[in-house]
């Protein structure tokens, strides 16, 4: 079956233990909400600079 490497030990993942297949599960999961919520993180930045780029253009202009 597959292997998997943790802290740079190869591990047969056929071998693990149920206990420790649903640690592994539960990692993957959380690992697959940490980057969803980076995507996240990237878009509302995107979105706050647009914004703010948006609000200083509304501004009045002064000392010219």
């Amino acid at each position: 079956m597959a292997s998997i490497t943790i802290d740079g030990k190869e591990y047969d993942s056929a071998t693990l233990s149920e206990e420790a297949k649903a640690q592994m599960t539960s990692l993957q999961i959380v690992d697959r909400k940490i980057a969803d919520l980076t995507n996240d993180i990237k878009i509302l930045q995107t979105a706050r600079n647009a914004y703010a780029k948006s609000l200083v253009d509304l501004l009045p202009k002064t000392g010219q």
